[in-house]
C-alpha cells in the first residue's frame, strides 16, 4: 500500500507520519517513511539546493526539474522495492505537491507537468493520499515558530493560497484517491482521522 501525506506548509505532515508510522509498526506490519525531495543521497542534495533562501533566482521550470528528478530516483531506488516487498510505504510529499506547488502556485501548465510527472514516476501513483489542509496563514506561523523556514516558504501569500486552492481542485478531480483531514485540529485529533482512514482501507477495525 502506497499512502502520501499532501497539504499547505505547516500543515504537520511530518509529525504526522512518524505518529502514524510507530503506531502501523505496533500493529505488526512493515512500514517505510520517506518524504520528498529527499529519500536517498541523490535526493538530499536536491533537497538543499531546493531549500537554500540563496537561490532565490531559481527559475520556476528549474524548480520543477529539481523536484522530478530527486521523486525519479526515490521512486526506482526506494519505493518500488518495498512496495514490492510488500511493505507499506509512507511518504512525506510526492507528484501532486509538484501539481500544486510549481502547477497552481507558479501557474505554469498542468498538463506538460502530469506529462513530465508520468515519466519520472514511471506511473507509480498513491493507493490513498491524504490532503492535511490548514488555513496558510496559521501554516506559515507555524513552519515561522518552529525555525524550519525555507526558499519556497518565502514565496507571497497569494502564491500559497494558489496551492491550497490547487489542493482542493486535485480533490475534486480524484475524490476516491484522496481524503481531506482538517489539520487545524489538535495533534492527537488529525492523528485519530488518519489512523481510521488508513484501518479503513486496509479493510481492519481500527484497534486505537
Amino acid at each position: 500500500m502506497f499512502v502520501t501525506f499532501e497539504g499547505p506548509d505547516g500543515s504537520g505532515k511530518t509529525s504526522q507520519v512518524a505518529a502514524l508510522a510507530e503506531y502501523l509498526l505496533g500493529q505488526g506490519f512493515n512500514v517505510l517513511v520517506t518524504r520528498e525531495p529527499g529519500g536517498t543521497a541523490i535526493g538530499d542534495q536536491i533537497r538543499l539546493i531546493l531549500s537554500d533562501m540563496g537561490n532565490t533566482e531559481m527559475n520556476p521550470r528549474t524548480e520543477t526539474l529539481l523536484f522530478l528528478a530527486a521523486r525519479a530516483q526515490i521512486v526506482e531506488q526506494v519505493i518500488l522495492p518495498a512496495l514490492a516487498g510488500g511493505t507499506i510505504v509512507l511518504c512525506d510529499r510526492y507528484a501532486d505537491s509538484t501539481l500544486a506547488y510549481q502547477g497552481y502556485g507558479h501557474q505554469k501548465d498542468l498538463d506538460q507537468i502530469q506529462t513530465l510527472l508520468d515519466f519520472a514516476t514511471g506511473g507509480l501513483k498513491p493507493d490513498l493520499t491524504l490532503l492535511l489542509d490548514v488555513d496558510v496563514e496559521v501554516g506559515l506561523r507555524r513552519r515561522a515558530s518552529g525555525g524550519q523556514w525555507n526558499r519556497l516558504d518565502a514565496y507571497d501569500l497569494e502564491f500559497h493560497r494558489r496551492v491550497r486552492q490547487g489542493y482542493h481542485q486535485l480533490v475534486q478531480a480524484d475524490p476516491q484517491r484522496w481524503v481531506v483531514i482538517d489539520a487545524g485540529q489538535s495533534p492527537e485529533q488529525v492523528q485519530k482521522a488518519i489512523r481510521q482512514t488508513i484501518m479503513q482501507r486496509l479493510g481492519i477495525k481500527d484497534l486505537s
